[in-house]
């Protein structure tokens, strides 16, 4: 099993930058293919980005050339760089292991104001 705890979000205004972390417990988190998710109020949490154990990065249309996910398997944490944010980036951001997700964690709140 693996405790995550999300953090970095905040309130910015459009085309800031906020870089989101999540700090992964278990000593399988290296070996564990990790995504961002997000999801704000009426709709589905949706998958951001993910990231392989190897570093292998996919994401979502909308937030290409935008959001960068990465990792530290040595301190077991993932990370979201996001650029260029707009209005409809607002929502609530979760990581968690893809495509089988365990216990999510509280997430954390980015707010992009126009």
């Amino acid at each position: 099993q693996v405790h995550l705890v999300e953090f970095g979000g905040g309130l910015v205004q459009a085309g800031g930058s906020l870089r989101l972390s999540c700090a992964a417990s278990g000593s399988i988190f290296s070996i564990m293919t990790m995504g961002w998710y997000r999801q704000d109020p009426g709709n589905q949490r949706e998958l951001v980005a993910y990231i392989t154990r190897v570093g292998a990065t996919n994401y979502v249309d909308s937030v290409k050339g935008r959001f960068t996910i990465s990792r530290d398997n040595a301190k077991n944490t993932v990370y979201l760089q996001m650029n260029s944010l707009k209005p409809e980036d607002t929502a609530v951001y979760y990581c968690n292991t893809y495509p089988n997700r365990m216990n999510w964690g509280q997430g954390t709140q980015v707010t992009v104001s126009s």
